[in-house]
């Protein structure tokens, strides 16, 4: 089973609204959003095997 570390995460107003109008464009929750991003660039960076599905956050595109 795969266990999610929690942490508290301070962001601006702004940047939060944005991520909350993009995380809804794509029908996801805020925090889907952040882990989506998140796991995004850790693959495209070579920090997380591509096909590493580890974690339930879909893909939308």
């Amino acid at each position: 089973m795969n266990s999610k570390k929690n942490f508290v995460l301070r962001i601006d107003e702004e940047t939060f609204k944005a991520l909350e109008k993009w995380a809804g464009d794509e029908f996801r929750s805020v925090n889907g959003q952040l882990e989506w991003i998140i796991d995004k660039a850790l693959k495209e960076t070579g920090r997380k095997k591509k096909g590493d599905r580890s974690d339930k956050t879909s893909e939308k595109k």
